[in-house]
């Protein structure tokens, strides 16, 4: 299969440079970020795996050179450059490709689905731990890739998942997705916002208890629109953060590191858009909402007095 990865950010950079090494189709990174594609031009995409380093060459391209036709236009981009996106992932693909999700937060799928169409988005969850080192170079513990199994896709899906595994990326299949995407959402509006305000490794959150406190506090609220929505979670809400905090003790969260270098960041994906939620659905979501505004207020862009 031909593939246009859409995004140069650690996730993109470890599936991306996967694929391309299988040699099982064209792979190109496209992307906004310059400095991004210029090392990866350079010298390639450099992999720190937990038992090897190694690198691949990867073609790449601006958002408006994205190549074309594709079987699968690949979004791995941040949440906020969806809109984006979703133009070029839609233009560049064949009679029969597909765009796949894999992104975190909210609300991917229904803008990339405002370009492509309803039926030729598929959307995952990537269980896997990618942080980007520098411009493309980027350390991985792999995961699995699990897709959403829906009613007619399985042929559309059947030989996308043959594709990964043939790259070596675990991939399973199911038909629960918004439980596990939500089990996933849960811990990533606990873990990432506290860290990237409180500016402490993962790890502080279970180690200083004010922060350890909020953690709870923010997953239970999540785990609560979660309920109301009718998805059952199968789990405690805070034990799934107390989870992937204790996965990642040792790191640095993606959107504290977005602060960081002045960009932004999801929030909008992650707790805004479970706050929106919860005022729809009439679950108090107070700690949520107070992140999403202190969050967009380091950023610089305020959120709206009353929303």
């Amino acid at each position: 299969m031909n593939c246009a990865v859409f995004g140069t950010g650690a996730l993109a950079c470890a599936l991306g440079a996967r694929l391309a090494r299988s040699g099982h189709g064209a792979v190109t990174l496209v992307g906004s970020w310059g400095e991004g594609r210029r090392a990866i031009a350079d010298r390639g995409i450099v992999v720190y795996d937990p038992e090897t380093t190694w690198s691949v060459r990867v073609p790449t391209a601006p958002l408006e050179r994205a190549p074309h036709p594709v079987e699968v236009a690949l979004v791995l981009g941040k949440s906020h450059q969806t809109a984006s996106i979703a133009p070029h992932a839609a233009r560049v693909l064949s009679p029969s490709g597909l765009v796949l999700t894999l992104q975190n937060g909210l609300g991917n799928r229904e803008t990339l689905e405002t370009s492509a169409g309803s039926g030729r988005v598929v959307a995952g969850v990537a269980l896997y731990q990618a942080t980007l080192v520098g411009p493309g170079a980027v350390t991985v513990v792999p995961g699995l890739v699990i897709l959403g199994e829906e009613p007619g896709a399985e042929e559309i899906l059947r030989p996308v998942a043959r594709w990964l595994r043939a790259a070596g990326i675990g991939v399973d299949a199911t038909p629960h997705l918004p439980r596990l995407f939500w089990r996933k959402l849960v811990a990533h509006c606990a873990l990432e916002p506290i860290t990237a305000l409180a500016n402490v490794p993962n790890g502080a959150l279970l180690e200083e208890p004010e922060l350890h406190a909020r953690l709870l506090a923010i997953a239970s609220e999540v785990g609560a629109v979660a309920e109301a929505k009718g998805i059952d979670l199968g789990a405690d809400p805070g034990a799934l953060a107390v989870q992937l905090v204790r996965a990642t003790a040792d790191r640095r969260s993606s959107m504290q590191r977005d602060l960081d270098r002045g960009a932004i960041t999801e929030i909008d994906a992650l707790n805004g858009a479970v706050a929106a939620e919860g005022r729809r659905l009439g679950v108090p979501v107070p700690e949520n909402e107070l992140l999403w505004r202190q969050v967009r207020e380091r950023e610089g862009r305020p959120a709206p007095p009353e929303v």
